[in-house]
């Protein structure tokens, strides 16, 4: 796939999408690892992990785990790749006369695509040094105080985007109400959550008091940011939809509320964690499976509103299968890999934590069946609105047209 170059006012920065799909992609395959290979005395699987289960007498982990490395290794050279393109392109831009213009509309919150790019590469970049790097899980309390400081420059870089257009909007007033009818407002959301969830890793697997609590409180800060700014933005969004009735290319910001739900969900189990683990608050089976699927719940109710609409108006036809390009047509992919993270999360945690559901049981894979399904669904989707948005075969959206996702 060779990717053009030089877009200048033709770039938006929702093409950073693209790379954190694939980086979304990586943690989704981590998951067969995280859930199925045994990883005594540590929280996550790591290489030491899954070269005993490769070298066990089990024959399905000879097959499961190749396939997992080799997924991991693809999406994280894609999510290389692709950062590394949207890097370059998004100087160019931010060079060109477009660029005062998109800053002084409701695109400008586009911006928070960087920081949440970002804090998804350090994310995944733990688990690909984890899972491919031997014996780094030793260095890992030498790591979490490392991910503390780069999360917090990230965080504050969100930050500081956010309010600066915060800022302008109430200040000068220039917000345009009637055009925000969608969720685009909620990347923003979703860039303080990524934040938050990453901050949220060091407060559940540090043994070091200190890093634990830094973690924790700087996870609350974020995490307790996009939920109430998710709420402002949630209701402002859907009273100007049902105002002023959809757009049609922005119609996936509907879906954007199922990653903000998984990455926060994941935030929460693991201060839940990082509670019990140094600070004597146990937590209970039951809770964690509430906590699971009330989030579940939600994620399925949005996906399901999103669907019908997106179907009612030819969202797919037009900028999936279709020949209509639109930057913001990147934002399906979050959704996609999303679910499949959190259903990890609700079988294994929540099923068969409270002894529903036995673990590798014939009713355990057949759960696991939609997910899979989904999960290559996805994958597919990816693959193919990166080589449509971003390969050598014409122009995208001009970034001052884009939603603003």
């Amino acid at each position: 796939m060779v990717f053009r170059r030089n877009l200048k006012e033709g770039y938006s920065p929702l093409l950073f999408l693209a790379s954190l799909g694939s980086g979304g992609a990586i943690v989704s395959m981590f998951m067969f690892l995280m859930f199925w290979v045994p990883h005594r005395g540590r929280p996550l699987a790591t290489f030491a992990d899954w070269m005993a289960a490769f070298n066990g007498p089990e024959v399905g982990y000879k097959v499961m785990v190749p396939i997992v490395l080799i997924g991991i290794a693809f999406f994280t050279y894609l999510h290389i790749r692709t950062l590394i393109w949207n890097i370059s392109e998004f100087r160019k831009f931010k060079a060109s006369k477009a660029y005062e213009g998109f800053l002084k509309s409701n695109n400008g919150i586009q911006l928070m695509a960087l920081p949440l790019t970002f804090a998804m590469s350090l994310n995944a970049s733990f688990i690909v040094g984890a899972v491919f790097v031997p014996r780094l899980w030793d260095l890992s309390e030498f790591l979490f105080p490392a991910a503390i400081v780069g999360f917090l420059v990230i965080g504050y870089f969100a930050l500081k985007i956010f309010t600066g257009f915060m800022v302008n909007a109430l200040v000068h007033g220039h917000f345009d109400c009637e055009k925000n009818n969608s969720l685009a407002q909620m990347l923003s959301v979703f860039s303080l959550s990524m934040v938050g969830v990453g901050l949220s890793a060091p407060a559940a697997m540090s043994h070091v008091k200190v890093t634990a609590a830094i973690g924790f409180i700087g996870a609350v800060f974020f995490l307790t940011a996009a939920i109430v700014f998710g709420l402002i933005k949630l209701i402002l969004g859907f009273r100007s939809m049902m105002n002023n009735g959809v757009n049609q290319e922005t119609t996936p910001t509907l879906w954007i509320i199922i990653p903000i739900l998984t990455v926060i969900g994941i935030g929460l189990f693991r201060l839940t964690m990082g509670l019990d683990h140094n600070f004597g608050a146990p937590h209970t089976a039951g809770g964690i499976f509430a906590l699971l699927t009330t989030l579940l719940a939600l994620q399925l109710i949005f996906g399901l509103l999103g669907y019908a609409i997106m179907k009612q108006v030819g969202y797919f036809e037009t900028f999936v299968t279709g020949s209509g390009k639109s930057p913001g047509s990147l934002a399906l992919v979050c959704p996609g890999i999303a679910l499949v993270v959190m259903a990890n999360f609700f079988i294994n945690w929540g099923l068969v934590g409270i002894g529903l559901v036995e673990k590798f049981s014939i009713t355990y894979f057949i759960l696991y069946l939609p997910v899979v399904y989904l999960q290559i669904k996805t994958y597919l989707v990816l693959l193919r609105l990166t080589d449509k948005l971003l390969g050598n075969s014409g122009s995208t959206t001009p970034a001052t047209a884009a939603p603003a996702e």
